[in-house]
């Protein structure tokens, strides 16, 4: 790239503008500066992985989690459901507040031809319709404020709060289901990228391995067996390997389908810090009672149902309805009528009117007992859920305790397990070149490195999917 540096010299009246290099010092710090802008530019690049980066883009376990909670479809319908819920909430509970409305009309009937003397002398047609006003035209136009107040509303919103809870607890379950299958596909990608390691490292153990049964056997040391033998395991180890490598990009792939629009995009792993012992098991009990989401959303379940109960009796009680009309309605559009009284006042049409309703349920034919009834059995199924839950939560919580303790547990094991199958290795090849040892035992060997190498890494899977299992009952991830 080019940088051209030119400086504003002198431009006056019609004179074209002339233009003169920049010294030496300023050409220097406009080049600096350039410099930091490029590298600030590029380094946005490289954090916000813009496809057009060939570098891959580094994951944590958090950025995981946080990408699969922003695509997932599963999470996103539980947390669109909570989001309506509340909105229902919202709705039920103004549906006790009053309500106003416009209410404008205008009736035209049809006179019969007869007519009545009205106030003042003056003659008015008589209308076909006698459930109409005296006259043919009729104006309304009031404004309307209704409050109506009946235990069925206020159930109503009682049972859409107990809905919006549910919602919300269903939402945190499938948050923390969706937290529990990402790092178990986390750890299992980083396993499987562990996996090919220690596959290309057999492979090539077992290569150089066939080169030493090679030499020995020129050297008239060891029988052509032995080559045949260490030609056979390394043929494996090919196989081996090659399946590494798509269990490895399978693992990939299932990852970034969560992760990314194309799940081709490359990414690297970052392996999180080594997490503290466990904590006791009365905290997790503790915490467990503290923050199911499951025990919360049956609980609401159960407060959903009482509401219903509740509802059903509350159809079979009075209702009161309250009405307040403000406007006019008369036979002229106007504010004042055309009569006037002896002292010369005209009379008024706008004006107020209140209206009280008490609806006095009588007879249904025991539809709402029926209804009631119905409520019943609901909130009765309520409680056994509850019930359920209360003990399954209890399974759940010791069968995850003791899966994240053992699985601790074993992990040191399979440490020591690689450690001494790795210190094996070497000194049965050491035995073998020194001729104590058969080409039987270095291929055991061989393959009790690359056992137990590959049971750490899935020891490593399972405790952290363990732990997360038991953040997710506990609440605590």
């Amino acid at each position: 790239m080019l940088l051209g540096v030119i400086a504003w010299n002198e431009f006056r009246g019609g004179n074209p503008p002339r233009f003169a290099p920049l010294s030496r010092p300023g050409i220097l710090i406009l080049l600096q500066a350039a410099a930091l802008v490029v590298y600030g530019q590029t380094q946005s690049s490289a954090v916000a992985g813009s496809p057009g980066s060939n570098a891959p883009v580094v994951i944590t376990l958090d950025d995981a989690i946080r990408l699969a909670q922003a695509s997932e479809p599963g999470y996103a319908a539980a947390k669109a459901t909570s989001q309506s819920a509340a909105l229902d909430r919202s709705i039920a509970r103004t549906s006790l507040l009053p309500s106003a409305r416009l209410y404008n009309q205008d009736i035209y009937t049809q006179p019969n031809g007869l007519y009545a003397e009205g106030g003042e002398g003056v003659r008015t047609p008589n209308p076909k319709f006698v459930a109409n006003d005296s006259r043919p035209r009729e104006y309304i136009a009031q404004g309307i404020a209704e409050e109506t107040l009946s235990v069925t509303g206020f159930a109503g919103v009682h049972h859409a709060d107990a809905a919006a809870a549910m919602a919300s607890a269903e939402q945190e379950i499938a948050r923390r289901g969706l937290v529990v299958a990402i790092t178990s596909m986390f750890f299992s990608s980083l396993a499987a990228e562990r996996k090919l390691a220690v596959a290309e490292e057999a492979r090539q153990e077992v290569a150089d391995f066939t080169q030493l049964t090679s030499k020995r056997e020129e050297a008239r040391e060891v029988a052509h067996a032995d080559v045949v033998k260490a030609q056979l395991v390394e043929q494996q180890r090919i196989r081996d390997a090659e399946d590494a490598r798509l269990a490895a990009e399978k693992a990939r792939l299932e990852l970034g389908v969560i992760l990314f629009p194309d799940p081709r995009t490359p990414y690297t792993l970052s392996v999180p810090a080594a997490e503290g012992p466990l904590a006791s098991k009365e905290d997790v009990e503790k915490a467990a009672a503290e923050n199911s989401p499951e025990l919360k959303s049956a609980l609401a379940a159960l407060a959903a149902s009482q509401a219903d109960v509740t509802a059903a009796w509350g159809a079979m009680l009075p209702n009161a309805v309250l009405s307040v009309n403000y406007g006019i309605d008369a036979n002229e559009f106007a504010v004042n009528g055309p009569l006037v009284d002896p002292s010369g006042l005209k009379a008024r049409n706008l004006g107020y009117s209140t209206t009280v309703t008490v609806n006095l349920p009588v007879w249904d034919w025991l539809s709402n007992q029926h209804k009631v009834k119905q409520s019943e059995i609901r909130r009765d199924v309520a409680k056994v859920a509850l019930s359920n839950t209360q003990r399954r939560l209890i399974a759940q919580l010791d069968e995850a305790y003791s899966e994240a303790h053992a699985a601790h547990d074993q992990l040191a094991s399979l440490d020591l397990s690689v450690a001494a199958a790795t210190e094996s290795l070497r000194l049965t090849k050491m035995r073998y070149t020194g001729g104590e040892a058969t080409v039987l035992e270095v291929v055991d060997a061989e393959n009790t490195y690359v056992s137990t190498e590959d049971a750490r890494e899935d020891g490593r899977v399972r405790y952290e999917t363990a732990r997360a299992e038991l953040q997710a009952i506990t609440g605590t991830m």
